[in-house]
Order: structure tokens, then sequence, then C-alpha cells
């Protein structure tokens, strides 16, 4: 099992940057994928950035070349950098290990308890 703890969410004005960071613990070893997802009230989880072990990434079309996620593998902490940000990227951000999608929606074994990120206009 892997335990994940989302923090760096906050109130930030339109076009403002906001760094959100995930800590992982336990069963890391297993982990090839590291996510951060989204998901406003009334919407489905959307995918954020996903980064692979070796350091590839994917991007939801929304944030491509806005958003940057990173990991530190010596503090075992996956980061999204988030800049330009809009108010309907109001979400709580969550970040998870593994994620796959199936049946329309996005499943993990671990997800984090989410950091809430809310973008004034």
């Amino acid at each position: 099992q892997v335990q994940l703890v989302e923090s760096g969410g906050g109130l930030v004005q339109t076009g403002g940057s906001l760094r959100l960071s995930c800590a992982y613990s336990g069963n890391i070893r297993g982990i090839n994928v590291l996510g951060w997802f989204r998901q406003a009230p009334g919407h489905q989880r959307e995918l954020v950035a996903t980064i692979r072990d070796g350091g590839s990434v994917d991007y939801g079309d929304s944030v491509k070349g806005r958003f940057t996620i990173s990991k530190d593998n010596a503090k075992n902490t996956v980061y999204l950098q988030m800049s330009s940000l809009k108010p309907e990227e109001t979400a709580d951000y969550y970040c998870a290990a593994d994620p796959v999608y199936l049946g329309g929606t996005w499943h993990s074994d671990s997800w984090g308890q989410g950091t809430q990120v809310t973008v004034s206009s």
C-alpha cells in the first residue's frame, strides 16, 4: 500500500501560479506512474498530469504549456507547478499512484486526501 499526502493548495488570483506537492510513502518500489488529478464540484475526476518512473510525462490537453509535473526521488515527492491559472481550474487536486482509466473513470488503489485550489476571478 502507498500513502500519499498533498499540500500546497490555496487561493490564487487568475493568472497566478501555485506549486502543489505530494509526498508518497509505503510500498513505493512498485510505483510505475504518479499522477495529478482534479475534481471540481459536479464534475468527474480529470487527469492533469502523469510522470512515469523513467521520467516521461503526459499532460491533459487543457494544461499543456502551463503546468509542469516533476518528482524528487530523494524526497519521495511529486510536484505540480501550475501557472496562468484560470477560475475554471478551481477544484480539489489529488495525486495517485499507478492510476488506470477504466469504465470512463480514473481508478487507483492509492489516492491522497486532496488539496483545494481556488482561483479567484
